[in-house]
């Protein structure tokens, strides 16, 4: 069955229409019909079944059938992930997003060699987000994480957010497997965390500077293994442990 994605805004009533990018897809991409049938998700953690009803050159309208809400994964998990050469941040994206992650910040650390003025940022963040509803749509996950726009990780810390558990991906020799992090947090708090960041440095890894001010702030530094690996690789390694540690939470 096909997906297509829908804000919030746009999902209330009995009566949804495809516009824009999703309008296209379905009609020149996808070629749906007149009483097939599709499921619209809001990024939100709704799911709506619907049967097309009508299908013009720029909109398809589409008949409400059933409503079904998603409850969300029993951790938050933020990913903070140095912006890598070329196009691997909206891969990095995609598979977070398909990872169950809850939001991804882009970072502008000093070994990044992207760089951007507020203006190229925020059509950078747009451009990540669509790669964000595109994950969905492929997973089917009824949740869109959160995309924000590019920061170094002096403006991130600067912000004092809270998580349960913090983590830094590191080769330093007092690295641990984040096995133990888990275990020792479950010792300490009879339970699972329930919001986790974990930071994954750029080709050439963090600074020590940087590496001071996230541990400092409270990040614990983990090990990925003997072996060092690409960025992406780094991403896909801690989600998928954090997904597969998490996802029994009551």
């Amino acid at each position: 069955m096909h997906r297509f994605y829908l804000p919030p805004e746009e999902c209330r009533g009995s009566a949804l229409t495809l516009t824009g990018r999703e309008a296209h897809h379905a009609l020149r991409v996808l070629r749906v019909r007149r009483d097939e049938r599709v499921t619209v998700m809001d990024g939100a953690g709704t799911e709506f079944l619907c049967d097309v009803c009508s299908a013009d050159r720029n909109t398809v309208g589409l008949r409400l059938v059933e409503k079904k809400s998603i409850p969300p994964l029993p951790c938050q998990v933020v990913l903070l992930q140095a912006i890598p050469k070329g196009k691997l941040i909206e891969a990095i994206i995609e598979k977070a997003t398909e990872l169950g992650a809850h939001r991804i910040v882009p970072i502008l650390s000093e070994r990044v060699t992207t760089r951007l003025d507020d203006s190229s940022a925020a059509e950078k963040a747009d451009k990540w987000r669509l790669a964000a509803i595109e994950a969905i749509k492929q997973c089917g996950s009824a949740w869109l994480p959160r995309v924000d726009a590019p920061m170094t990780p002096k403006q991130f810390l600067a912000r004092q957010e809270g998580f349960d558990l913090a983590l830094v991906g590191s080769l330093q020799s007092d690295a641990r497997h984040p096995r133990e992090c888990l275990r020792e947090f479950k010792s300490r708090h009879r339970a699972l965390p329930r919001t986790v960041c974990v930071w994954i440095g750029p080709e050439g890894d963090f600074t020590p500077d940087e590496l001071r001010a996230v541990q400092s702030a409270g990040a614990q530094p983990i090990s990925l293994g003997r072996l060092v690996l690409r960025v992406e690789t780094a991403a896909v390694y801690c989600l998928s442990f954090l997904n597969y540690e998490l996802e029994s939470v009551a």
